[in-house]
């Protein structure tokens, strides 16, 4: 098997009369696993962008200073649940570590999802969407950070339907993220009063669209629904233009796009398209000058909401070894819980008892290649969805851990 392994020691020493805040944490050291993709796909929108974003949150945390020892792996999953729950076990059993974040491919997710409630260790999602971690998946040991799939199908799919957009035709990733999206979409389409006359399934990493998009061209449908995510994303849309489906007159719904596609795509190509995210780099001065420092180390590549889902997400589980004087999984997870939400990306929320992060959600719009102003800057944010309003309700979700 593959595996991608980088390992770096954040902080190497206790700071001095510090001992009492690390005296449960296992081994003296907290050791974080970044779980990614770092070859195929979603490695733009993930991948050594979240290693980075992890350190970053090390970082500004100030864990030397702390006296908290904090050591960082990462690996491929290669977008294989097997694979990924694999590295899981390996990193829990052998490598000893206390929390894994990130994770792009719900598969794997749901995967490593089981295996750390039954080792009673951390799991903190920022890249994998299906709502179903916070659902029927849910566990007392994960936290489902950034985004998910029915924030995108209501922030999204409202927004198109409610414009006109009554009639659709998916094109979705074949695995359980792109079921997940469908299915969340389609709900809200149909709540809606809109109508679904047809769908197609393609496999994950495809190159060639043609066939799938002919089928969505047939269909006559308004709205050709992109139920996908990365380089599946962006090779459809690059497709449909070359089919002139736009120019015949159905629309495009990219239901999961990142920055990172807009930039691959180009302004000439993405503008118009309009999605939902939780964060954008441009928003206020915090985030941009958390864009800047990423951007500086990472190729010039401005961070995506998956990045800034896991800067937020290990500062926050770091207040709560802190806080708890403990890396014990289930612990640390239970105090997360307990403290409000702070930080300089998301700023203030909460995490609920099914797991879920609760903070506000953007519907964006790519601007034309003639408003864009500098590098990187694609994206108007055309509505705030209140966080109480942009997840769906903890009643609704069916988590066993809700009373």
């Amino acid at each position: 098997m593959k595996r991608k392994l980088a390992t770096a020691l954040v902080s190497a020493a206790f700071a001095v009369g510090a001992g009492s805040a690390q005296a449960q944490v296992s081994d003296g050291v907290v050791k974080i696993g970044v779980l990614t993709d770092m070859s195929s796909l979603y490695t733009d929108l993930s991948g050594k962008g979240s290693e980075l974003a992890a350190r970053m949150a090390v970082e500004d945390y100030g864990a030397a200073a702390k006296g908290i020892k904090v050591e960082i792996v990462s690996a491929d999953h290669q977008n294989k649940p097997d694979v990924g729950s694999s590295l899981a076990r390996q990193w829990y059993d052998v490598d000893k570590v206390d929390v894994i974040v990130d994770t792009p491919n719900s598969g794997v997710a749901l995967a490593v999802n089981q295996i750390t409630r039954d080792k009673g260790k951390a799991f903190l999602v920022s890249g994998a969407a299906t709502a179903d971690l916070t659902g029927k998946a849910c566990s007392p040991n994960t936290i489902h950070w950034t985004y998910d799939t029915w924030m995108l199908a209501n922030g999204t799919g409202n927004a198109i339907v409610k414009t006109g957009g009554d009639s659709w035709f998916f094109l979705t990733a074949d695995y359980a993220f792109g079921h997940a999206l469908e299915r969340d979409t389609e709900a809200v389409v149909l709540k809606n009063g809109g109508k679904v006359v047809g769908k197609v399934r393609h496999p994950l990493n495809t190159q060639d669209f043609s066939s799938f998009l002919l089928q969505a061209q047939a269909s006559k449908a308004k709205i050709i629904g992109l139920a996908n995510a990365g380089g599946d994303t962006t090779n459809s849309i690059k497709q449909a233009a070359e089919f002139g489906i736009v120019k015949g007159g159905q629309n495009l719904a990219g239901l999961l796009v990142f920055i990172t596609d807009v930039h691959s795509l180009g302004l000439q190509t993405a503008q118009g398209l309009i999605f939902t995210e939780t964060f954008y780099w441009d928003a206020n001065d915090q985030t941009r000058a958390f864009a800047k420092r990423f951007a500086a180390a990472n190729r010039g590549i401005h961070p995506t909401m998956i990045h800034a889902g896991v800067y937020s997400a290990v500062l926050h589980y770091l207040k709560a070894v802190e806080a708890g004087k403990t890396d014990d999984g289930t612990k640390v997870i239970e105090q997360m819980k307990k403290m409000p939400t702070d930080d300089p990306l998301f700023g203030k929320g909460s995490v609920r008892a099914d797991g879920r992060k609760i903070h506000p959600a953007f519907l964006v719009e790519v601007k034309k290649p003639a408003e864009s102003k500098a590098a990187w800057d694609y994206h108007r944010i055309r509505a705030t969805i209140p966080a109480d309003q942009a997840f769906r309700p903890m009643a609704e979700g069916g988590c066993p851990l809700v009373k």
